[in-house]
């Protein structure tokens, strides 16, 4: 059993999967392996996300401690800046892999059909 922030999980697969799981906290790490975004900028890169959702998403990886949530209110308008934590960074290889994997699997599906 392996426990991580009060939550205990069956193996060390489930607890990151239970951490990156899902269908938009991959997608939102991905985006976030090269550079800081603000929430728009990270909207625009994934259109069909809703805002809700993005935000869910978002509370729940900074609560997490693989996401930073950094405020600017010296000037209006607000802004608010998302990138990867030291800890978030150490996903970067896994989520590297999972994107690769998917390049694979589209080149591989096209070479079968032809």
């Amino acid at each position: 059993m392996y426990k991580f922030k009060g939550k205990e999980y069956p193996c060390c697969a489930s607890l990151t999967m239970g951490l990156i799981g899902g269908k938009w906290k991959t997608v939102i790490l991905f985006h976030l392996i090269d550079k800081t975004l603000r929430y728009n900028e990270l909207r625009k890169e994934m259109p069909t996300v809703t805002e809700r959702t993005l935000s869910l998403q978002l509370k729940t990886l900074e609560e997490d401690g693989i996401v930073k949530r950094k405020v600017y209110t010296s000037k209006p308008p607000l802004r608010v800046e998302y990138s990867l934590t030291d800890f978030g960074k150490t996903l970067i290889p896994v989520v590297q892999a999972i994107a690769d994997w998917g390049v694979y699997a589209v080149n591989k599906k096209k070479k079968v059909n032809l």
